[in-house]
């Protein structure tokens, strides 16, 4: 059966109208894509700030700060938001409008780090900057009036990769403290021996080719037999002791199957775990296609699942809940 027609209903019509994209070739050209339109919020402020990253170099980290009231009395929750690009494009901008509605929904205060790309920057570059961010969080606690014991980390894509990567070092590094982690149909696996990562190759869409490049592109000279956990989390021999986890990934994502198999080693090593599996959904839909029902439906169910877990009843008993 074409692609195509395995597609929801509700998504055929703008995947039929996306343009074709393939790695390296493109890769400048979807780098300087226009952003997405701002739709400002009154209770929420976005600013930038200059801090330093891993390599002692300027990091630019964008700052969602919700109005005050929206996260109750006392110190407010935060979530450190990793942006995607398959680990070679993107900038905390294309997300602003998402990061804003994790804002007013959870009262969290979000901040985004401009993360080092691959190729000019391989593995460890990005993930290090986001480890420097998230530390950077926890000692700026104070003056943004912010729980330590309410900090999350999350993303989508490449980001979500970044997000169970950084979940894995924090906990081998021993802090800082995460409380729960949601990478949202995360790129964890750079070997592309799965079902689905030979079954996607719609021109369109985040497919095998562009997977197989994009890791190349991340790995940099690390030969595949020295690819470490920390580069691709699905490696990992031990998941014990990782936050509490949301994760899910459409039916027609080349990683639906190394997402199922993180959510399935997640719950076999004792971490809460809440997946989702979304028939006739290809990867970024509910942002290709944003007024679709199973759009809105996907991303009510990330934000509201992410708002749970930095209430404060949960946070103290470090479980999450559906």
């Amino acid at each position: 059966m074409d692609m195509i027609d395995r597609v929801h209903p509700e998504l055929r019509d703008v995947l039929r109208q996306l343009p074709a994209f393939r790695l390296p070739g493109d890769l400048e050209k979807a780098r300087n894509n226009p952003m997405p339109p701002l739709k400002p919020s009154e209770r929420v402020s976005i600013r930038d700030e200059v801090i330093k990253g891993a390599a002692g170099q300027n990091m630019m980290i964008r700052i969602y700060e919700p109005a005050a009231g929206l996260a109750g009395e006392g110190p407010r929750p935060a979530l450190l938001w990793i942006h995607g690009g398959g680990y070679v494009m993107g900038h905390p901008g294309y997300d602003d409008n998402l990061c804003q509605l994790f804002a007013e929904t959870a009262g969290c205060i979000v901040f985004s780090p401009d993360y080092r790309l691959a190729p000019e920057h391989p593995f460890p570059a990005g993930l290090e900057d986001c480890y420097a961010a998230l530390s950077w969080i926890h000692e700026s606690a104070g003056p943004f009036g912010i729980d330590t014991s309410r900090v999350a980390i999350a993303g989508a894509s490449a980001g979500g990769g970044l997000t169970a990567a950084l979940a894995l070092l924090a906990r081998d590094r021993g802090g800082p403290r995460i409380c729960f982690q949601m990478p949202l149909y995360p790129m964890i696996d750079d070997r592309n021996v799965s079902p689905s990562s030979h079954e996607i190759d719609h021109p369109a869409v985040w497919n095998r080719e562009n997977n197989i490049a994009a890791w190349e592109m991340y790995l940099g000279h690390l030969g595949k037999t020295a690819v470490p956990a920390y580069a691709a989390p699905i490696r990992a021999e031990n998941l014990a002791g990782l936050p509490p986890t949301y994760t899910c990934v459409g039916q027609l994502d080349p990683f639906r199957d190394e997402t199922i198999e993180y959510a399935a080693r997640l719950a076999q090593a004792g971490v809460d775990v809440e997946f989702h599996l979304y028939p006739g959904g290809y990867h970024g839909y509910e942002h290709a296609a944003p007024g679709a029902e199973i759009s809105i439906r996907t991303k009510n169910e990330y934000v509201q699942a992410l708002a749970r877990a930095l209430k404060q009843d949960v946070a103290a008993s470090s479980n999450f809940r559906s």
